[in-house]
């Protein structure tokens, strides 16, 4: 099948699932890509938690942080479904940085993303991260802000109205009634700079190699298999990510290395238009997807 005529089946499956987004593959060796709206501005969500790693890896290179600090954390006290560590405790703990890193980027960790914010704010890690050369990342608040949004203020019976409210209010331009789905107020990104920061990350690049191959083992070892995962994981495959979930928002970033050498960026940033919250059915139709794009490339 040629390009465009995948392009056009793909653009339908995502349509059928009830989804549109942007998704772009790309061959870090050859450079060669194959992307579906590479270049539309998306809420980031939890991805923004990639950027926060890099930059505090950094800090802790240049000798301005340590890793081995410990923090006292209060707890999140978070009763409704979908946070994980620290957001979930019910008592104060002490952690310190190198394993606040774990938290945020391996199991998703608000609590601790936000403790890491704490010490690199929201525009430090913006400056870090287009001071390596990464342009069309913003970053803009901290982790927090992404949980207080509609559906933690309706009874769980009435959630789906949060879910409405979010397919609903947007507008033409990306902007939304619900700031953090409103790319112009929201830490965002597009699938390109996505891409173009996973490829900094597992090639040679401004960023120094032993902050890159943190990050890479931070990503390597996250914990949420149920998107992307399933259509690229295998005993002759590695597969590194970062998800971001956030309302109708549904993502994943990483990179898949084959044994032969091989290795390709994988980018998808989807929405919703379903009133739902759990809709596998849309995840198994995202990493189809990217599967038939990384197929395509790899042929």
């Amino acid at each position: 099948m040629n390009t465009e005529a995948l392009l056009r089946e793909l653009r339908d499956q995502l349509d059928d699932a009830g989804l549109r987004g942007s998704f772009l593959v790309r061959d870090l060796r050859s450079g060669e890509e194959i992307a579906i709206e590479p270049d539309a501005q998306w809420p980031s969500a939890s991805l923004v938690k990639v950027p926060l790693a890099v930059a505090t890896l950094e800090r802790i290179r240049l000798g301005e942080l340590d890793g081995a600090t410990q923090l006292d954390i209060e707890p999140g006290r978070i009763a409704t479904p979908g946070p994980t560590g620290l957001s979930r405790f019910r008592h104060p703990a002490r952690v310190a940085v190198d394993d606040l890193l774990y938290l945020s980027t391996a199991i998703s960790d608000g609590v601790a993303a936000d403790a890491l914010f704490g010490l690199t704010p929201p525009p430090e890690v913006a400056r870090i991260l287009k001071g390596f050369g990464i342009e069309g990342i913003t970053v803009r608040h901290p982790v927090q802000e992404l949980a207080d949004t509609p559906a933690e203020r309706f009874e769980r019976g009435e959630v789906h109205l949060a879910y409405a409210l979010a397919v609903d209010a947007g507008t033409a331009g990306r902007g939304h009634r619900i700031p953090q789905l409103d790319v112009t107020r929201a830490s965002s990104g597009s699938a390109r700079a996505f891409a173009d920061l996973l490829q900094a990350l597992w090639t040679p690049s401004a960023i120094p190699d032993e902050v890159a191959a943190r990050v890479r083992e931070l990503m390597r070892h996250n914990v949420v298999r149920h998107r992307l995962a399933p259509d690229f994981v295998s005993d002759a495959s590695i597969w590194s990510s970062k998800t971001g979930t956030l309302l109708t928002l549904r993502h994943e970033i990483g990179v898949v290395e084959h044994a032969d050498g091989q290795a390709f960026a994988v980018v998808a940033l989807t929405e919703s238009r379903v009133a739902a919250a759990q809709q596998p059915g849309a995840e198994a139709v995202m990493a189809r997807v990217a599967r038939r794009l990384r197929d395509h490339l790899r042929l």
